[in-house]
């Protein structure tokens, strides 16, 4: 399977990290930017997905989408409470 690439861009990387991107690459016997793709997918799928729904959460908030916290306990309450055939 043949992956789309962008054009050629570049980044300034600390020392330390391009030393570590480097040492990784030759042990592993990938080139620096296989290592740092995968890298940047690994931070995109954690810390930048939860960036991502932070903001939509807040867009969801200022168009009115959201629960009141009280209203949120109670059901869960109810939930709780109810017999395990009606929930």
């Amino acid at each position: 399977m043949a992956v789309e690439l962008s054009d050629p861009i570049s980044i300034r990387l600390p020392r330390d990290v391009l030393a570590a991107v480097e040492q990784v690459a030759k042990a592993s016997d990938r080139s620096r930017s296989w290592i740092l793709v995968r890298a940047l997918r690994r931070y995109l799928a954690t810390e930048g997905a939860d960036i991502l729904a932070v903001v939509e959460g807040r867009a969801q908030i200022a168009a009115g989408d959201a629960h009141e916290m009280d209203d949120v306990l109670d059901e869960v309450e109810r939930i709780i409470r109810a017999p395990a055939d009606l929930v």
